[in-house]
């Protein structure tokens, strides 16, 4: 029986990944491709595929942090008509469809908690890790999203900064995540949305 619902678990893990990684990485491609970039395209990650978006590291991480990463799509900045605005719209889209789907599964699970354990689990799955990964691509640390939405907005000589130490920032990044500090500092504002999003599916579903 335990057996069961373990492999049970795992499958609502998986599930729950897949709604939040691919989501993610094909609104980055296809932001991109509407603002004149075809790279993502090309190179095929405006595809459902998971292979095309996973990254090892970060799943791995998902699974054993809760907190994690997929495999960074190709943009080349330099065909947006406005490179700047461009990469700004590019790197908030993929953390907007997270929190649309999130949102989207609190209002859903609100009329079956707890009436249906099975559904109830997997729904509370996918909303938390479509929260957890737009939140977390918000940290504005090199290579997350948030970084590059910061350094668009920022002058010229912090944003070149950014690029150059990208890599140095990513090592930093895995030091956050595997010392705890990352889910420390993020775990209260996952559940602060988790409730306000379900606290808005309480009141419309009573609308309703």
């Amino acid at each position: 029986m335990f057996r069961n619902m373990d492999v049970l678990s795992l499958v609502y893990t998986a599930i729950a990944l897949l709604s939040a990684i691919i989501p993610h990485e094909v609104a980055h491609g296809y932001a991109a491709y509407l603002l004149g970039d075809d790279t993502a395209k090309n190179d095929g990650r405006l595809s459902f595929n998971p292979i095309n978006h996973i990254d090892p590291v970060g799943l791995l991480s998902m699974i054993l942090l809760r907190f994690g990463w997929a495999k960074a799509v190709p943009i080349n900045s330099n065909k947006f008509k406005n490179r700047r605005k461009g990469t700004l719209i590019v790197s908030l889209a993929g953390v907007t469809v997270n929190f649309i789907i999130g949102f989207i599964a609190a209002i859903i699970m609100v009329p079956v908690y707890m009436k249906n354990m099975s559904v109830t689990n997997l729904i509370q799955e996918i909303m938390w890790y479509n929260v957890m990964l737009g939140v977390f691509n918000l940290i504005p640390i090199p290579p997350l999203d948030g970084s590059k939405a910061l350094a668009s907005i920022l002058p010229m000589d912090l944003e070149m900064f950014f690029y150059k130490y990208e890599k140095a920032f990513y090592l930093l990044l895995i030091a956050l995540l595997f010392s705890g500090s990352i889910s420390k500092f993020m775990g209260p504002i996952i559940i602060n949305i988790i409730n306000i999003f379900i606290d808005v599916g309480i009141s419309l579903w009573n609308i309703i």
